[in-house]
């Protein structure tokens, strides 16, 4: 029989698993997500989050407590007789009353190969950090930040220069196929759990806004890194002069290529190049660089 299941997710990174489950035929009993925020051009608009959206969209009961924290919410919570939760990207800590309310337990999809890059911007911090690999998990969850023993993963290679908005769309394609296999072993009581290692652990801490200025003296690796670990959000920047005085420019996509140079190639510490492939002015759209260049000259960049 279909399980019975609490959905808690907020971001676009959710959707896919949300979108996967229902269709895999559970009962959705309630969708947890982050209350609306304020937006708009004033800021006064209240926006619902991604999940919200799309919940309401299927016919789902949403819910969106600011915490959960207070007993009554974890009493409504309780009083679901969900059979299990699962968690993508939902931005609340569970606090233990929650974690034991499901019969099953709750259940993680996580964008890493735990015990790697645990915690809050696992996507971004792999690229950031140069690697070739990483994947999803799905973890039953405890108290603790990400170290709940492992189900089951998926393991995907970085591109050499992909980005993190690319790989996110990979990972949460992989991570909602993931989500229904899992469900259905569980529901069948064959769904293994393996600790996770005690060697390996690293942390993924939120991304400082601080991170995003290029820094030109680091190595050609580094900056290409930098680059495409933090696009399109928040995006990594720097003052580029094009005539008008030094203005921001973010970048948003780069090559490591010292062989061929494209029309915007800058040279790095330790004599090495890279490539901007994709660009952004203050107000403008994101564009290439042939583009960018058009009728424009570089007079200096820092």
């Amino acid at each position: 029989m279909p399980l019975r299941l609490i959905f808690m997710g907020t971001p676009v990174f959710s959707v896919a698993a949300l979108d996967a489950l229902n269709a895999a035929g559970h009962d959705i009993c309630a969708v947890y997500t982050q209350p609306p925020r304020a937006g708009g051009r004033r800021g006064l608009d209240l926006t619902p989050s991604p999940v919200h959206r799309r919940a309401e969209e299927l016919g789902l009961d949403v819910r969106t407590p600011a915490r959960l924290r207070d007993p009554a919410d974890q009493q409504a919570l309780a009083a679901l007789n969900a059979d299990a939760a699962v968690v993508v990207a939902y931005g609340l800590l569970l606090p233990k009353a929650v974690l034991d309310a499901p019969r099953l337990g709750c259940f993680n999809i996580h964008a890493s190969l735990l015990p790697r890059w645990r915690g809050a911007a696992p996507i971004h911090r792999a690229i950031m950090a140069g690697d070739t690999e990483t994947g999803v998990m799905v973890m039953r969850m405890e108290e603790g930040l990400d170290t709940g023993p492992v189900a089951m993963a998926k393991r995907l290679a970085i591109g050499a220069d992909e980005t993190t908005g690319e790989l996110h769309d990979r990972l949460a394609a992989a991570g909602a196929a993931l989500i229904v296999e899992a469900m259905a072993r569980l529901e069948q009581g064959d769904l293994p759990l393996t600790p996770q290692p005690d060697t390996g652990v690293t942390y993924a801490s939120k991304i400082d806004k601080a991170e995003a200025r290029i820094d030109w003296s680091l190595p050609a690796a580094d900056v290409h890194n930098r680059i495409r670990g933090l696009s399109p959000f928040p995006g990594a920047w720097c003052e580029m002069d094009l005539g008008a005085g030094p203005e921001r420019v973010k970048l948003l996509g780069a090559t490591l290529d010292n062989a061929v140079a494209g029309p915007l190639g800058i040279m790095c510490g330790a004599g090495g190049r890279v490539t901007v492939t994709r660009l952004q002015r203050a107000g403008g759209k994101a564009v290439d660089a042939a583009t960018f260049l058009n009728g424009a000259t570089v007079r200096a960049i820092r």
